[in-house]
């Protein structure tokens, strides 16, 4: 291991995430000393990758590798039904593990399969993608999707501990990348802007792995995520913040079937959070334009069909961010500078989307 960063996610439930290069070799020590079965849940992609890790993890253990579908296909109770299968044949006890080896989608569905079996199994967390590294994995929120919804299933289970390994992302394609990025660049407006002024600086540097500036921009994102879960777990307050352009991404996510990536999905949500904020009368005009330079210059959708928006509506008035029949958007005041605009009027929501349709 070599030059690793580890950012502490403080609570009731802390962890350490690891971010460096060379970093899984150690991963056996991650695990619960007394686990004597692991189950490694990976998607097809990483079948190879994953048979590597079971010999690394293997000694005095038992190590069973899940396949499941990739993307959003892996986040269905059918799915986790089968891991649970696979568990207990195998006479999973509360004292094993789970680990959880792919995407974002992957790393929630683990999260939910160590959750549930037992009432809480250890997971540790290995992303392998952008996405999976500043989001998914960090925090503990783990769930499947339902034909209502993204994530309308799920529960608060802390990892026992998170390894980013950026050797991982160095053969993904600069399009996965990028659509991992844009929750980096949430981030950037919601919590540390000098992401914004490095993506700024030079775009195509921001997302190479290989690049400094890629890295530091992925230990801000984590660093932020890690302070706000580590304050509110179960999104009672500070957590909240996270869900900027999420509520209208996911209902974009939704009407598409999940066939759009979630970066593309909430890129477009953050645009129309901003005009949200702009006609609110919160957000500076060129706060809200800062949002399409920097969005359109990592080659990142900031627009949808126009048709859309009743269908939209709909969904959103479903989601579980919405309270008491309420929609609750994060806006912005200004860059990082996040607050909660609860029931806004729908005509100010369709003025706001008309500033996306296209």
């Amino acid at each position: 291991m070599t030059d690793a960063t580890t950012i502490t996610v403080r609570g009731d439930a802390s962890y350490g995430i690891t971010v460096g290069r060379g970093i899984l070799s150690p991963l056996g020590e991650a695990l619960p000393p007394a686990a004597r079965k692991v189950l490694v849940i990976h998607p097809p992609t990483l079948a190879e990758q994953a048979e590597r890790l079971r010999s690394q993890l293997v000694g005095d253990r038992e190590v069973l590798l899940a396949e499941i579908p990739d993307a959003e296909a892996g986040k269905r109770i059918e799915v986790a039904a089968f891991c649970w299968q696979v568990m207990g044949k195998a006479d999973f006890t509360r004292t094993d593990a789970v680990v959880g080896f792919g995407g974002g989608a992957v790393t929630d569905l683990a999260g939910f399969v160590a959750a549930t079996w037992l009432r809480g199994v250890e997971v540790v967390q290995v992303p392998t993608t952008v996405l999976g590294m500043v989001d998914a994995a960090v925090g503990g929120k783990t769930g499947v999707n339902t034909a209502e919804g993204k994530n309308l299933v799920g529960a608060f289970w802390a990892p026992r501990a998170v390894i980013c390994d950026l050797d991982l992302l160095d053969t993904l394609s600069r399009n996965e990348r990028v659509a991992g990025y844009a929750e980096v660049v949430k981030a950037g407006f919601i919590w540390a802007p000098e992401i914004l002024d490095l993506v700024e600086a030079d775009p195509e540097n921001a997302v190479d792995p290989q690049s400094a500036a890629f890295r530091r921009t992925i230990e801000l994102a984590i660093e932020m995520k890690a302070r706000v879960v580590g304050e509110d777990l179960r999104e009672a307050g500070l957590r909240e913040i996270l869900n900027y352009g999420h509520t209208l991404g996911h209902a974009i996510e939704h009407a598409e079937r999940y066939r759009w990536r979630h970066g593309a999905a909430i890129s477009v949500g953050m645009v129309f959070a901003a005009e949200l904020s702009r006609l609110a009368g919160r957000l500076p005009d060129a706060a809200a334009q800062r949002h399409r330079d920097i969005l359109e210059s990592l080659g990142l959708p900031t627009s949808y069909r126009p048709g859309a928006w009743p269908q939209l509506l709909s969904t959103m008035q479903r989601d579980k961010k919405s309270r008491g029949g309420m929609l609750r958007f994060i806006v912005l005041d200004d860059i990082a500078k996040p607050t909660v605009l609860q029931a806004p009027d729908e005509s100010l929501l369709f003025a706001a989307y008309q500033e996306v349709a296209g």
